[in-house]
Formats: structure tokens, C-alpha cells, sequence
């Protein structure tokens, strides 16, 4: 049975036997049985390579320890508030933090970069997902929006689905919408400069989409 700590880009924890090609951890989620209890913990949400220093951890969600998730690709971590780790991505870590300074002048480090995020990603109300108002014409590729409910990302002149296993449900991009943002404004800044990490920023289906 598949373990519930594959992240969509609504940041919810679902569980899934499909393969995420990115991995990351947002704190301690789950209990000593490995029931997820929680949506977070903490503000430092971060998103990590697969394979690091042939490190290896098993059993997955063990007692007190951070709660390993898995995304279908950086694009998703993004939509889900998650930015790159500082020990086994520090150079995409440094390109985002010299990328930051420029948007925020004065702000500098992981702590005040996980503040913004979280300000952008959390609704100080409902604790729930934050969206936000964007135009559909200037969101660049990666950059996730909400219809019906569900989550579709921008790939040129078109928009497909998100599912756990792949993009589907591929159609054209409408001119002049006025749509419900899910990545946070400060990461969608982030893709425009052309992003190019290290982990896969799209999942191969989303070649068939482009």
C-alpha cells in the first residue's frame, strides 16, 4: 500500500503509487504509527534531489523524524511552497538567494526566504492553501492555476492537468483570463528567470504538453 506522502500542488499529502522524480520534507507530519497527523511543521519547506551522497533512509517516516515527500517534479514543489535545499541543491539554493535579493532588497538568508514563502503559501485565517489573483497572459512556464478545483499548469501557449502520474488534459491557453494563482507569487518570479535546476522542473509528460 502506497505511504500518503506523495505532495500535489495544492500542497495536500495524498498517497499514490506513482513516482515522484523530486523529494523534500516540510518537518515531522506523521506519528509513531506513520499516520500523517498534520500539514506542516514549521516554515522551512524545502524540496531536495532524489540521490545525495548515496545517502539512504530506511525504514521511510520513522519516530520523530522529518517526514520524507515525494513531487511529481520542481514545478509541483513550487506550486506547493517548497524551494530548493541549501545542503544537496546549493547551487540552485544560491542562483534563488541572489534572485531574492534582487526582488527584496534587504532580505538575505533561508530564514527570511522561508517567511515570505510561508506568508504567500498559508492563509493566515483558514490555514489552508493561499491562492492569488494573477493574469493568465503573464504567468511564465511551471507556474500552476486553479480551475474547477483543480490544479493546471502553464507550458507555453498551453495548459494541462496535473495528475499524480503526469500532465493530462492538454488545451490552449485563453487570452486575457483573470485566474487563481497556486504558486506563490515570489517562486512564479523565480520561473521567469528561466529556471534550470539540477532536479527535473517538469515531469517528462510535460514534453507532449509544450
Amino acid at each position: 500500500m502506497p505511504r500518503r506522502n506523495r505532495v500535489t500542488p495544492l500542497g495536500e499529502l495524498i498517497a499514490d503509487p506513482a513516482r515522484g522524480l523530486v523529494y523534500g520534507n516540510r518537518g515531522c507530519l506523521h506519528d509513531e504509527t506513520g499516520r500523517i497527523r498534520r500539514r506542516h511543521n514549521g516554515k522551512r519547506w524545502i524540496a531536495c534531489r532524489l540521490q545525495f551522497r548515496g545517502w539512504l533512509r530506511r525504514p521511510l517516516l520513522q519516530a520523530g523524524r522529518f517526514t520524507e515527500l515525494f513531487f511529481l517534479d520542481e514545478a509541483t514543489a513550487f506550486a506547493a511552497g517548497h524551494r530548493p535545499c541549501a545542503l544537496c541543491r546549493r547551487e540552485d539554493y544560491l542562483r534563488l538567494r541572489a534572485i531574492w535579493r534582487e526582488l527584496y532588497p534587504g532580505q538575505a538568508g533561508a530564514d527570511a526566504i522561508d517567511e515570505q514563502l510561508h506568508s504567500e503559501r498559508v492563509s493566515p485565517d483558514t490555514r489552508a492553501q493561499r491562492h492569488h489573483a494573477a493574469r493568465l497572459d503573464e504567468l511564465p512556464d511551471g507556474a500552476f492555476m486553479l480551475e474547477e478545483g483543480a490544479p493546471w499548469i502553464v507550458l507555453g501557449s498551453e495548459l494541462a492537468r496535473w495528475t499524480p502520474a503526469g500532465y493530462v488534459e492538454r488545451r490552449r491557453r485563453p487570452a486575457g483570463a483573470e485566474v487563481s494563482l497556486v504558486t506563490p507569487p515570489s517562486l512564479v518570479a523565480i520561473l521567469r528567470t528561466d529556471w534550470e535546476p539540477v532536479v527535473p522542473l517538469f515531469h517528462p509528460s510535460a514534453r507532449a504538453a509544450s
